[in-house]
């Protein structure tokens, strides 16, 4: 059995019968979709990784920490179609889910975010779709960070594509929060999650919010010490 077949085989066995229509051919589709997924997060991800590497040489500094990527799976993008009342489709998972392809940017610091930002953003070949600062305006829960909706051409043998990514860019300290919060908040049964336990997070998101604050102005106290970040946010970009 191929590469192609087992992993059909497999998305198969893990849908509940009936989601997909037209069977293998759809299941293919769906398969070449993830492919196409996979090749714009590599696109965005390289370019992440040159802007990584310049500022190792000019700057001797990385302003990224560590880059995650992560591709929905055909069973994921079909649960969350059917969940939004969507046929299961490749034309409407392109059409509706912006977040099929995913990227995790994790920076030291909070001017590293908006700094990563603005330089990718500047790339002709990036498009901006949407621009959500939950850094500035955080969630009610405490969550932060800067989530962009992007779109990167893939260079296929036949043809060109532009393909939706949403990026995350987030601190060392808010993606401690936000994966120990998840953890939480999903492993926890519903009888625990009471508004008790909400505040604590979102106090736990504030407190952490501070010390990354405390670290932006601690590090411009030794490399820039004309900026002033005292009021939290007049450091960043």
């Amino acid at each position: 059995m191929n590469i192609e077949r087992s992993k059909a085989d497999s998305i198969l066995q893990g849908m509940t019968s009936g989601l997909v229509p037209d069977g293998l051919p759809a299941i293919q589709s769906f398969l070449a979709t993830e492919n196409l997924y996979l090749s714009a997060i590599r696109e965005i991800a390289t370019k992440l990784e040159i802007l990584n590497d310049e500022f190792k040489y000019t700057k001797d500094r990385n302003p990224i920490h560590l880059i995650r990527t992560r591709v929905k799976s055909p069973r994921k993008i079909v649960e969350k179609l059917m969940r939004r009342g969507l046929p299961a489709t490749v034309e409407a998972a392109r059409e509706n889910l912006t977040d099929i392809a995913g990227i995790r940017v994790i920076c030291p610091y909070i001017d590293d975010i908006y700094t990563i930002a603005r330089l990718l953003l500047s790339q002709d070949d990036i498009g901006l779709i949407r621009r959500t600062d939950y850094i500035r305006l955080p969630k009610p829960n405490g969550y932060r960070s800067l989530h962009l909706v992007v779109t990167v051409p893939v260079f296929l043998s036949d043809r060109t594509e532009r393909v939706t990514a949403e990026i995350q860019v987030r601190t060392i300290a808010m993606d401690f929060w936000a994966t120990l919060e998840h953890e939480l908040a999903y492993g926890l049964p519903e009888q625990a999650r009471t508004e008790a336990v909400a505040g604590e997070l979102r106090a736990c998101a504030d407190l952490i919010a501070a010390a990354d604050v405390r670290m932006q102005s601690l590090y411009n106290m030794i490399v820039n010490p004309a900026k002033d970040c005292r009021d939290g946010l007049r450091c960043t970009v």
